[in-house]
């Protein structure tokens, strides 16, 4: 995962508000200058979140890469836009009291202890056969949670028991993302 540069971070959000817009309209896409360029032309794993009075409004995204960073970044806006199942579809009358967040992730990888987690910098995945929960790593530290409870309600969002963590057959993985404001 790159840590992008000033004008790549500029760039990736305005890709994001365009994806955005254009789900919303009905519109194409617009292109953004440097959205073909350097890290934003590289595969890349995101999530988009909208707030709307600083309330969450929707947020999708991706732990694999599907597509370079912006075109997923575009691709995740417009889901957290139209297809969040806990909200209703933005409106365009929404559009303007729309904020939106980016967060770039690394590529998952395996919690083997305790110790290797940090909170605010990693993210979780935990799932058991079809069950799976993700929180992103600012979770945590908007909540004010210790790792304890940010395992205990990755496990509760996977729909498992809040000590599944625990249990051997259980997956759990840590992420690491930087987010774009």
């Amino acid at each position: 995962m790159d840590t992008l540069n000033e004008s790549e971070s500029r760039a990736l959000l305005a890709v994001a508000r365009d994806g955005l817009e254009a789900a919303v309209m009905g519109r194409p896409k617009t292109p953004v200058a440097g959205e073909d360029e350097g890290a934003l032309a590289r595969d890349g794993a995101c999530f988009v979140t909208l707030y709307e009075h600083g309330q969450l409004r929707g947020c999708i995204g991706t732990l694999e890469p599907i597509a370079s960073l912006a075109e997923s970044t575009r691709e995740m806006a417009k889901g957290a836009a139209l297809r969040d199942p806990r909200f209703r579809p933005v409106t365009p009358e929404e559009l303007p009291e729309i904020a939106l967040s980016v967060s770039v992730l690394s590529a998952p990888r395996p919690l083997r202890s305790p110790d290797q987690f940090v909170l605010g910098r990693d993210g979780l995945i935990i799932s058991r056969g079809m069950r799976r929960g993700v929180l992103l790593p600012q979770v945590a530290a908007e909540r004010g949670w210790d790792l304890p409870t940010f395992l205990a309600q990755t496990c509760v969002k996977a729909g498992l028991p809040p000590d599944a963590w625990q249990d051997p057959d259980t997956q759990v993985e840590i992420f690491s993302g930087v987010v774009y404001e």
